[in-house]
């Protein structure tokens, strides 16, 4: 194997969080082990809504990414939201946009940039089989290539960034805090679809969800997102039970012209994990660090962001010989100030409960109300926090309006799946 007797970080997962953390951190001049399991370089995840939010934009600027997005004709759009209650919500046209990329396209992508990096020494094929340890605190991993020769890579620095079944996490008795989710999906890649190109749609159906996500080369992500109490009819039929659910989407997606690019995938298990993002030696990443509902298509930003977030907060302690610790704390209250609220609104969505009377008198108000509705854009899109909406002007908007009428689209015209 290349490479150094010792790193400055070694980063276990090169998808994009571990990517985007390798790149940053080398960039700032750290030395970089990038350990990965999987051998093939063009590999990707494909269990994904490949949405992401605007929130993580200025983050794929900062990496150098955003020109190979375009390159790659990855789609810039806002997120769209309907519900019972009043319809589609007036977001702002001039909203900022996101990106709507595949994994097939976006993880090569992202691991060839972090990869060409000076500084970063990229190990394919090799997965994390033990930690070091020095005085109490992770200090390193110990990775085993295809032949089960083993190589120790002490760091002064680890990050695992190896998704929501963490090998690392499980090598560290780093436990995530699991809440449920009641809902399942089963999903399917489209081309063709009649949808709007530039909206990232989401269906809040009440108990009910599902989603249609445009993505490069006419490639769109269609899913069902039911509540677990429809597990049997889905599990009895599940091809049937799918296009019934897309069919009656209000103003849903037009698959009659399309074609299917893909089998009918399906997630059953979708539980909500989180973590505490940092600990002696050791911090969390991207899905390790928090695992959340895949409906509101946070997942990939979200890798965007922490990877930078840690990068940000340790780099100065990690290359001036600083207290990395310290540091590492310093992460942690970002990552819980930034994201802590969003997961556990999200996470108690997830439960598949009813909508409470204030989240049916907000939607309500957004799909009349433009101000209210910027608010709720600004959430969604995770660039504000949920206290957003405690704001006392929305509150005021609210209590003028009149009585909560759930009002469903029109049914759409019969038409072919």
């Amino acid at each position: 194997m290349p490479g150094r007797d010792r790193y400055d970080v070694v980063i276990c997962g090169a998808s994009i969080a571990g990517c985007t953390a390798a790149r940053l951190f080398a960039l700032a001049g750290a030395s970089v082990a990038l350990v990965e399991r999987r051998s093939d370089p063009a590999a990707y995840k494909v269990t994904c809504t490949h949405q992401i939010q605007s929130s993580a934009v200025p983050t794929i600027e900062r990496l150098g990414l955003g020109p190979s997005l375009e390159q790659a004709g990855a789609v810039r759009s806002r997120p769209a939201g309907w519900t019972p209650y009043g319809g589609w919500l007036r977001f702002p046209a001039d909203a900022p946009t996101g990106y709507g990329v595949t994994r097939r396209t976006l993880d090569p992508m992202v691991r060839g940039l972090a990869v060409e990096t000076p500084g970063v020494d990229y190990f394919p094929g090799r997965a994390v089989v033990d930690l070091l340890a020095d005085r109490g605190r992770v200090a390193g991993v110990e990775v085993e290539s295809p032949d089960h020769t083993r190589r120790p890579f002490p760091a002064t620095l680890v990050v695992a960034a190896d998704g929501r079944d963490s090998t690392v996490a499980r090598l560290a008795r780093a436990p995530a805090r699991v809440r449920p989710h009641n809902r399942f999906v089963y999903f399917a890649y489209w081309i063709g679809v009649r949808t709007p190109k530039s909206e990232a749609r989401v269906w809040l159906l009440d108990p009910d969800a599902a989603a249609v996500f445009p993505n490069e080369d006419d490639v769109t992500v269609v899913a069902a997102v039911p509540h677990r109490a429809r597990l049997p009819e889905f599990r009895a039929d599940p091809e049937l039970a799918y296009q019934r659910m897309v069919h009656d989407l209000p103003d849903g997606p037009e698959l009659a012209s399309a074609e299917r690019l893909s089998k009918l995938i399906g997630k059953l298990e979708m539980p909500n994990k989180m973590r505490g993002a940092a600990r002696g030696g050791i911090a969390f990443i991207g899905d390790a660090a928090l695992a959340t509902d895949p409906l509101f298509g946070v997942g990939c930003g979200w890798a965007f962001q922490t990877a930078e977030w840690l990068v940000g907060e340790t780099r100065s302690a990690l290359l001036d010989h600083g207290d990395i610790d310290a540091a590492l704390q310093g992460y942690r209250r970002v990552f819980r100030r930034r994201l802590g609220l969003h997961q556990m609104q999200i996470a108690d969505y997830s439960t598949g409960r009813a909508m409470r009377l204030n989240e049916r008198v907000m939607f309500r108000a957004a799909a009349a109300d433009p101000f209210v509705a910027a608010a709720v854009e600004e959430v969604a899109s995770r660039r504000r926090s949920i206290l957003r909406l405690l704001d006392p002007r929305l509150s005021a908007r609210l209590i003028r309006r009149p009585p909560i009428r759930e009002a469903r689209a029109p049914a759409a015209p019969a038409r072919a799946c």
